[in-house]
């Protein structure tokens, strides 16, 4: 059985456990070698799939994402939630992103011209070049549906991840969306011998969208400390928006351990899995959590 896990993130509804996975552990594999990590092979990783539970019924891959437009996005969460994402983008990238340019006024205009604005600015980023807005406004969907557990979707995502951890399993890896699904699967079986946690591009840190909907739910600002855990490495680029908060540290204290905030640098597509996976930081803290069950 797989020694590593890995929970995929948003936007593969169209895909499965098998498709992502040559690209995923080819990639995983590469960054634990140039890390100098132990012989690793493909079959030692598996990936957690749960996006079929956000495909719509009746669809099929060439219909790809939903004709969403700007006047799909009414939801306070998503409209929230598009917001955070646009002031992060336009501060880490001020020559290329515009800034709401009134300030709070802009924000309260009305909604779609505010989400159009928004969009607007997002497809100038770095982050988001090329990206169709109904991908993004399909992300916020899949982020609103899982934390709100719309349709009962967060525990369906559950019970796939947990079917997907075994005794042999060490590490376990989640991308964007799925690091909160696997910090979430954690924290509700401390049963389980995963004690190396690997966060890439993740949004766990974003205040009251997403780490005061966790669960469990943090207390004083604090979130809880996963299950049987030693070693939390979290890995973002530094113009990922999605990782709105960069540092994690501060926010799941342990007790005598701590979360390892560690920054990449992914090029053009920072959020991409692939390019987190290859990279050498990531390599390194999949290898150590290999190593650390060995010795």
């Amino acid at each position: 059985m797989a020694a590593i896990v890995v929970v995929h993130g948003i936007g593969k509804q169209y895909l499965g456990a098998r498709s992502l996975h040559g690209g995923i552990a080819s990639a995983l594999l590469d960054g634990v070698r140039l890390a100098g990590g132990p012989p690793v092979k493909a079959e030692d990783v598996e990936v957690a799939f749960y996006g079929h539970w956000f495909r719509p019924p009746g669809s099929t891959p060439t219909k790809g994402e939903p004709a969403y437009s700007h006047r799909d996005v009414t939801d306070p969460f998503e409209v929230e939630l598009l917001l955070a994402l646009w002031l992060e983008a336009a501060r880490r990238e001020p020559g290329r992103v515009p800034s709401p340019e009134t300030g709070a006024a802009q924000l309260k205009a009305p909604v779609p011209y505010t989400v159009q604005r928004a969009l607007h600015a997002l497809a100038r980023s770095s982050f988001l070049a090329g990206t169709a807005d109904r991908f993004l406004i399909g992300v916020l969907k899949q982020v609103r549906r899982y934390l709100t557990d719309d349709g009962g979707v967060r525990d369906r995502i559950q019970r796939e991840i947990a079917a997907c951890v075994t005794d042999d399993n060490r590490v376990l890896v989640g991308h964007s969306l799925g690091s909160l699904i696997a910090y979430e699967a954690l924290c509700a079986h401390p049963e389980w011998p995963v004690t190396t946690l690997v966060t890439i591009g993740s949004p766990l840190g974003i205040p009251n969208l997403v780490f005061d909907r966790l669960r469990p739910r943090p207390q004083t600002g604090k979130g809880s400390w996963p299950g049987l855990v030693r070693n939390w490495t979290n890995l973002c680029d530094r113009a990922d928006v999605v990782a709105l908060v960069k540092e994690l540290a501060p926010l799941f204290p342990g007790k005598a351990r701590e979360v390892t905030d560690v920054l990449v640098d992914n090029g053009w597509r920072a959020h991409a899995i692939e390019r987190h996976l290859t990279a050498v930081e990531t390599g390194a803290a999949i290898a150590a959590g290999l190593a650390r069950d060995v010795s």
